[in-house]
């Protein structure tokens, strides 16, 4: 992890990124599209050997730390030597994550803990560890990388759509929080992505009681190839960075037909679900 050479020319447009999970997905595909254009970019990879070809292309550009963001005192050290390094960073995309797959019960306590150390609590020292910096700097802003599951539900993805519906609730309060500092949050809220998410996703052991339940029916849709993907990644990626350029961050992003849908669906049974129960909530506080 070098210190960018104080000799390294930044435009007055450009602007310094911090991601995490970049060898692949989401992570990978920014990394590329901002070194291109001419943006710095310091990434956070397990294996920095993963970046060596952009590297090599980019040079001074592009800052890479190895980082486990399930270690909390290393996000914080990577944080703090990557403002150290870079003097200023305008974005940070909080991307690393895994999916995890299977009937609740069937989970495994040490794959549940890894799923909430990696998706949710990396995610909030990612974000707790940077606030610091971008009060000092007088603001920024933070991109959290969710998923439509975010905001609706898969059976079979207990866990997963707990650290998603976890990490939504934690930017919705501290975005309320840090807003008089000029930091601004986006959540991401993409769709099925053709990415690595599938070759990524970990998978319990089945169990022969959920072999004919929607968990089932979904376990043979994603083993037969039915499992419909159509969200293109690269044009997710572009709407990422535009979005950064409006002087008003959006809340959220919704990418794809398919989360468009779902999460249309689940917000408006919820509302009338809610509309159902509105005498019954209004008549329980004190009558004086």
């Amino acid at each position: 992890m070098a210190k960018i050479s104080p000799t390294t020319r930044i435009s007055p447009k450009t602007r310094t990124w911090f991601i995490t999970g970049t060898s692949s997905g989401f992570g990978r595909l920014l990394t590329e599209k901002l070194l291109a254009r001419g943006d710095r970019v310091a990434a956070t990879v397990r294996k920095p050997e993963a970046l060596a070809d952009l590297k090599a292309d980019h040079g001074d550009r592009l800052w890479i730390a190895s980082l486990d963001v399930t270690d909390s005192e290393a996000v914080r050290r990577t944080i703090d030597k990557a403002f150290h390094d870079l003097g200023r960073i305008d974005v940070i995309v909080s991307n690393a994550g895994y999916g995890l797959f299977g009937a609740a019960e069937e989970l495994g306590d040490d794959q549940i803990r890894h799923l909430i150390d990696t998706n949710l609590i990396g995610s909030i020292q990612l974000i707790r560890a940077v606030l610091p910096h971008l009060r000092k700097q007088g603001g920024g802003r933070i991109l959290q990388i969710s998923s439509e599951g975010g905001q609706m539900a898969y059976p079979g993805f207990s866990l997963y759509h707990a650290t998603k519906w976890g990490i939504e609730g934690f930017v919705e309060s501290v975005r309320q929080e840090v807003a008089p500092f000029g930091i601004d949050f986006t959540i991401v809220e993409p769709g099925p992505t053709r990415t690595n998410f599938a070759a990524g996703l970990v998978s319990a052991e089945p169990t022969d009681a959920y072999e004919n339940t929607p968990v089932g029916d979904l376990r043979r849709a994603f083993v037969e190839g039915s499992f419909e993907v159509k969200g293109d990644a690269r044009k997710m990626v572009e709407a990422m960075i535009a979005s950064v350029g409006q002087n008003t961050a959006p809340r959220r992003l919704t990418f794809g037909a398919a989360a468009y849908a779902s999460i249309n669906s689940a917000l408006r049974n919820r509302l009338a679900e809610l509309e159902g129960q509105k005498d019954a909530a209004l008549s329980m506080d004190f009558d004086d």
